[in-house]
């Protein structure tokens, strides 16, 4: 894993870093010694901080896993890797990342997958402790019964005899931090960010020679935008990569009505529906085993009746009763709310569904009495595991013996001044870039994962933005009872592992 302090970032031109640092991926992934590492540097997320300089220190634990029938030996390694300018060599930011390596394995033959959260602004402590590494914090999702701290138990459902994984924190979140002359601001922008998180997997794969490793990338939420940027960037880097894995994906900001306004609001409807199907509140109300045929029933209302109504009624006509009366029985939701407000946006419908309750928008099967302590902050699916995991992560870190005085910073305010531009649009749309990336690697594949109860990030309208892209073929799309994490419900977390598991065995390439 990563060396000590003054290993030398060995970057001029991309092609030199990898070279220059051992890339050859041929080697077996030989445990390093166990050492402990206590961190003296104050990290700081605000937008004009940055550090002086950075070292590439880090502490490294060895651990067993046991899946199946399968013991597993592998070794954690948590520090800091410098992401750094790959034309000029000059150091950018000191990326906090945590490793989990297979002992004695084939690097060479071994996937390595980076996993990042999204935000803007997020640590990737979501996905690194509720998602697929060796940990797992039991939240109980979607009930709230269980109160923080969760228990954090060994991961049944961990990807590790598929992939070694990589989970790094963005500049300004978790411990990471630009060097100056750099601040973290300098990063926060779709193309800036996404340049540095290239970097980081340059410095990552040259420093732990893996030049020859099958690479994947594994973002969720914006960080299912951010994904498609990269991938885009380290294929033009010459980093050809096996897959992409977007978890709860927001590809296109200009489709989604949640975001941009006076959007259309037609693609939110199945998620609606599906809403209301968890509450019982749809007739007729189906089971949860008939989810995915009511989810192609709404799926075609939405596309064939409720988004071109919509667009009538946004040119001054008003919709039929007949539809009005087809959406309440599908969704549950009130006519009179639908006769209020007929371009149903989200918040909307996480108020007025259920008189006097909030739910969740990021999981709508969450819910609390409006005016209670679960509903104060607008999304009690958020509220409700938020500080699980900000004590769980720090405790966390501690038992691989990284420890700091620094506040690990769940969430920071970088989305107050994101520099959303791409691609001469004031939001982003990112499927041209996945296309580019598709384009000069037609090996890549891609896996969409998305929750029946997701109403921040609609399936039905991923499906509609992935439709978009060419080689059909090379993109898979499941779908899953839970919301925007849908790896926090258990049965849905088995299930997305056996479809992970299948979808790195098909993408999976030889060099």
């Amino acid at each position: 894993m990563a060396a000590a302090v003054g290993r030398v970032v060995c970057a001029t031109l991309i092609t030199l870093a990898l070279a220059g640092c051992g890339g050859g991926g041929g080697s077996d992934n030989s445990p390093p010694p166990a050492s402990n590492f206590t961190d003296p540097v104050a990290y700081s997320s605000a937008a004009a901080a940055s550090l002086p300089t950075a070292a590439e220190l880090d502490a490294v634990t060895r651990h067993q896993l046991t899946l199946g029938a399968d013991t597993l030996a592998y070794t954690a390694t948590a520090g800091h890797l410098t992401a750094s300018n790959p034309a000029t060599g000059v150091a950018e930011a000191s990326f906090f990342y945590v490793a989990y390596t297979l002992d004695n394995a084939a690097a060479g033959q071994r996937p390595v997958t980076f996993f990042y959260n999204g935000g803007p602004g997020s640590a990737t402590a979501w996905l690194h402790l509720g998602s697929f590494g060796p940990m797992r914090l039991v939240t109980g999702d979607p009930s709230t019964a269980a109160k923080p701290p969760f228990p954090l138990v060994a991961n049944a459902q961990s990807l590790l005899d598929v992939t070694d994984m990589v989970f790094v924190d963005a500049i300004g979140s978790g411990y990471s931090e630009a060097i100056a002359p750099n601040t973290n601001s300098t990063f926060w922008g779709v193309d800036a960010d996404a340049a540095a998180f290239r970097d980081f997997v340059l410095r990552y794969v040259a420093a732990n020679n893996r030049a020859a490793s099958p690479k994947f990338l594994f973002g969720e939420s914006y960080g299912t935008t951010r994904s498609a940027v990269l991938a885009n960037l380290l294929e033009t880097a010459g980093v050809d990569l096996d897959g992409v894995v977007l978890q709860s994906s927001i590809l296109n900001y200009n489709t989604n009505c949640g975001i941009a306004p006076g959007v259309n609001c037609g693609d939110f409807l199945p998620s609606y529906a599906d809403a209301g199907a968890w509450y019982g509140l749809d007739n007729p109300n189906p089971a949860p085993a008939d989810l995915p045929a009511f989810a192609a029933q709404t799926r075609t209302l939405a596309a064939t009746q409720y988004a071109p109504a919509i667009a009538q009624f946004q040119s001054g006509v008003a919709p039929s009763s007949a539809l009005l009366t087809t959406l309440v029985d599908t969704t549950g939701l009130a006519l009179s709310n639908w006769q209020a407000r007929f371009n149903m946006h989200p918040p909307n419908f996480q108020k007025q569904l259920i008189p006097g309750t909030l739910l969740g928008l990021y999981d709508a099967r969450v819910s609390a009495p409006q005016g209670s302590a679960l509903a104060s902050e607008g999304d009690p699916s958020s509220t409700f595991i938020e500080a699980g995991f900000a004590s769980g992560i720090t405790t966390y870190l501690a038992s691989l013996n990284y420890t700091t005085p620094s506040t690990y910073v769940l969430l920071s305010n970088a989305i107050a001044t994101w520099d959303f531009r791409h691609d001469a649009l004031q939001l982003p749309d990112t499927i041209p870039d996945l296309a580019a990336a598709m384009t000069q690697n037609p090996q890549l594949k891609l896996l969409s994962l998305n929750g029946y109860h997701d109403l921040v990030t609609p399936f039905f309208l991923t499906e509609q933005d992935l439709a978009r892209l060419p080689l059909a073929d090379n993109v898979e799309t499941r779908f899953y009872i839970g919301g925007h994490m849908t790896y926090l419900d258990d049965g849905s977390q088995a299930l997305e592992k056996a479809d992970l598991r299948a979808f790195y065995a098909s993408a999976v390439h030889a060099p």
